[in-house]
């Protein structure tokens, strides 16, 4: 029998809140959870650490919810907590099941043998990804963007990170300049271009395996966490990219 790690209390991997009406948008949020199987316990990580960055993307859950409900269009969240498994990383990445996390040790990964890495791929990582997957099959015949959501800490290894937002690209740069300059034009953001992070086909999963392994155009927006920490600024992202993503998407198709 194959040994499996989600029980009949835990909460499934994925959720799918369905198109309201036509938008050429999937939403996707990889860290909008923070759950943890209950035979993982608490992983060996303090309470007070549970609520860091280090567990999710604080305030994209709030921020996705709101902007599939202005926009109409498909969202799917992952459920799971980063420090499970980071479903923004490729099976077998090295940070994929971290054993250290901007400084906290998570002692349970450090001891975890590949079972446990495997059981976790199977049942929480690769039901997200078959999600994605479905939709982006089903939208075959409609024209697509595939939006991915984070937000970032403002502070990572001693270094400020002075962004409101980044923009994050690799092979679809013409997307990205376009949000880029819409972003811009707001006249009172810090913008940053592939900042706090760079997108490659490695560091990344989501967008590599989804968007430009099928020629998709993609965004995958980084939002700074204590500007969306909170219900009110949760809504004022909500409310600004539900207003610049249609011009995108005008900008991105009708050039």
């Amino acid at each position: 029998m194959i040994s499996t790690l989600l029980g009949s209390g835990d909460p499934p991997p994925v959720i799918i809140h369905a198109a309201t009406r036509q938008s050429p948008f999937l939403l996707v949020s990889d860290h909008a959870g923070r759950a943890v199987p209950e035979a993982l316990g608490d992983l060996g990580v303090s309470p007070e650490d549970w609520t860091r960055h280090i567990a999710w993307d604080i305030g994209i859950h709030g921020v996705g919810r709101l902007l599939h409900e202005s926009l109409g269009a498909t969202l799917i969240e992952q459920v799971y907590s980063r420090l499970v498994i980071d479903c923004n990383r490729a099976p077998g990445h090295p940070t994929s099941v971290p054993k250290l996390s901007d400084g906290t040790s998570v002692p349970t990964n450090a001891n975890a043998d590949e079972g446990c890495r495997t059981r976790r791929e199977r049942e929480i990582l690769h039901p997200y990804h078959d999600c994605i997957q479905e939709a982006l099959a089903a939208r075959r015949s409609q024209p697509t963007a595939l939006i991915a959501l984070h937000s970032f800490t403002p502070r990572m290894n001693g270094a400020d990170r002075p962004w409101h937002v980044g923009i994050l690209h690799h092979k679809d740069t013409r997307s990205a300049h376009i949000m880029l300059d819409l972003l811009r034009q707001e006249g009172d953001l810090t913008v940053g271009d592939n900042e706090p992070y760079v997108l490659t086909a490695t560091s990344d999963y989501t967008v590599p395996r989804h968007a430009e392994a099928a020629g998709l155009p993609y965004l995958e927006i980084e939002i700074r966490q204590d500007l969306i920490a909170e219900d009110a600024g949760q809504a004022v992202w909500a409310d600004r990219l539900a207003r610049l993503l249609p011009r995108y998407w005008d900008q991105l198709t009708t050039a």
